[in-house]
């Protein structure tokens, strides 16, 4: 079975790979299906570093580029026509909210950061629509098959270059009027987002999603996400209409993932229900992995998380005690540290190489459209 999608990207199997980690994404790509690398905590200069790396190790396989470049973000007028600079974003963010972030890491014995480092300059405008053209800039210096974009409506003009490059471009949608929207703005392919999935998410299970966006933005090719770890759930998708499925839990599992091993195994052994959205990282709604860091904020008496991009910026500190502490063995980061996590992660028992994933993949695939034939003969 080779479905039209597959054919349309040169790919074996219609199983696309989100990740952060450039190993991960080469590797799904010559398993056979396409992987495609999330640029968004990259800077234009390391984004280019790691797109020539990803083109060195692909021996002519084909990748996407996932970017973030949101529809609503803090902006200086109601038309959205003017972002604030870096200075202007800090100034918005209460104290309240960095001496809360770091006060938790003082409560779990998380050590401030050596020299009273602030990281502003490295939280500067992340998740904002002028970094995420800077990385475009970059990205179209290379000839990915498929660049997305992760969070709101590409812009009329960014449609517009990525197709005048020969590149096919998509993106995520949690609703069927997302994903209306998506449609009217030219792009080739829909991600329809499940409730279940990773990171930022919206109100609408797959299995209800999927058909929905299918029937609504038809001829569009759509993809289902959300929840899916395993071939079989691949083929109730297909069966409900997707053209393929877009993943990416179960790439943090990877033998290969970016993750440090101790958050790896923490994913690996976490049931669907320790995960939950929350606004805690970004400001938007996105499902992480439950810590004490997510528990502490989405408790009832604490500040409420502040808009994209001002969350991240006001964390980011504290966010970073966690991660460098977690190198040295510091039990406190252990507990705190969480990660963007779908509820596929309770399907999920083992760390196994990417290849070996795509590999499962097809075979439970294969059985599971055999099993439904079996049964309607």
């Amino acid at each position: 079975m080779t479905p039209a999608i597959a054919s349309t990207f040169g790919i074996d199997f219609p199983l696309f790979a989100f990740s952060h980690c450039r190993d991960v994404v080469v590797a799904v790509s010559k398993a056979g299906g396409l992987g495609v690398f999330g640029a968004l905590h990259y800077t234009p200069d390391q984004l280019r570093e790691e797109l020539r790396w990803i083109e060195d190790h692909l021996d002519g396989c084909p990748y996407g580029v996932d970017l973030v470049i949101p529809e609503r973000y803090v902006r200086a007028d109601a038309e959205g026509r003017q972002e604030f600079g870096a200075a202007d974003l800090w100034q918005m963010i209460p104290e309240g909210h960095v001496r809360f972030a770091n006060d938790l890491c003082d409560r779990f014995g998380v050590p401030p950061l050596a020299g009273g480092a602030t990281l502003r300059d490295t939280a500067e405008l992340a998740w904002s629509e002028q970094v995420a053209r800077r990385q475009l800039d970059v990205a179209l210096e290379f000839s990915p098959a498929l660049l997305v974009n992760a969070l709101g409506v590409p812009p009329r003009d960014v449609v517009e270059r990525v197709r005048a490059k020969g590149i096919r471009i998509g993106a995520l949608a949690g609703s069927v009027r997302h994903a209306l929207k998506q449609k009217e703005a030219g792009v080739d392919l829909i991600v329809a987002n499940g409730y279940e999935a990773a990171g930022h998410t919206g109100e609408i299970t797959t299995m209800v999603l999927v058909p929905q966006v299918v029937e609504a933005v038809a001829p569009v090719p759509v993809l289902a996400a959300g929840g899916i770890a395993t071939g079989r759930q691949m083929a109730a998708a297909m069966v409900l209409g997707a053209s393929g499925v877009w993943t990416g839990s179960v790439w943090l599992t990877s033998a290969e993932s970016e993750l440090p091993p101790v958050v790896r195994d923490k994913l690996v052994a976490a049931a669907s229900e320790q995960t939950a959205r929350t606004r805690c990282i970004t400001g938007k709604p996105a499902r992480h992995l439950v810590t004490p860091y997510t528990e502490a904020w989405d408790a009832a008496d604490t500040p409420d998380p502040l808009p994209m991009p001002l969350q991240t910026m006001a964390t980011t500190e504290a966010l970073t005690r966690i991660s460098r502490s977690l190198a040295t063995g510091n039990e406190g980061a252990r507990e705190l540290v969480t990660s963007p996590a779908g509820q596929a992660i309770g399907l999920i028992k083992q760390v196994r190489s990417c290849r070996t994933i795509v590999n499962d993949f097809r075979e439970a695939f294969a059985a599971a459209l055999g099993g439904i034939a079996d049964g309607l003969g």
